[in-house]
């Protein structure tokens, strides 16, 4: 056995270490009102700012099937987190943008992500560097 564990041992404890952070993102995010997946569009929404974003966007930024991407995009549009706007160059597309509630609601979930990134990034690092070295 090497001196940071087996190549297994390694990969369970990154595998583990993120697993706890996925389940840290899901507790923040219901605790907002909205699903981890949610908080992922919402997050990939707001990175992009500025530039325009579709529901195929999306499907491809959150690995979905686009009609799983469009469910997605019409529950965050009766919660009034997004709009549906027609894009200007294509008729036939329609671009998802941030509401001000959406905005709010991801800016508040990213500072709370950072904490814990903080918290606990020192220990993913770690982890990644072990499994790397393999």
């Amino acid at each position: 056995m090497t001196r940071g564990g087996t190549r297994f041992e390694r990969l369970a404890a990154f595998r583990h270490a993120l697993r706890k952070f996925l389940h840290f993102s899901e507790a923040a995010s219901e605790r907002v009102g909205i699903t981890g997946q949610q908080y992922h569009a919402l997050l990939a929404l707001r990175a992009g700012a500025g530039k325009p974003m579709t529901v195929n966007d999306l499907a491809e930024q959150l690995v979905l099937k686009h009609n799983s991407a469009v469910g997605l995009a019409d529950r965050l549009a009766e919660q009034r987190l997004l709009s549906r706007r027609p894009a200007r160059d294509d008729a036939r597309k329609v671009n998802l943008e941030l509401t001000a509630k959406g905005r709010r609601v991801i800016d508040r979930l990213v500072v709370v992500h950072s904490a814990e990134l903080k918290r606990v990034g020192g220990h993913l690092a770690k982890v990644l560097l072990e499994i790397s070295k393999a």
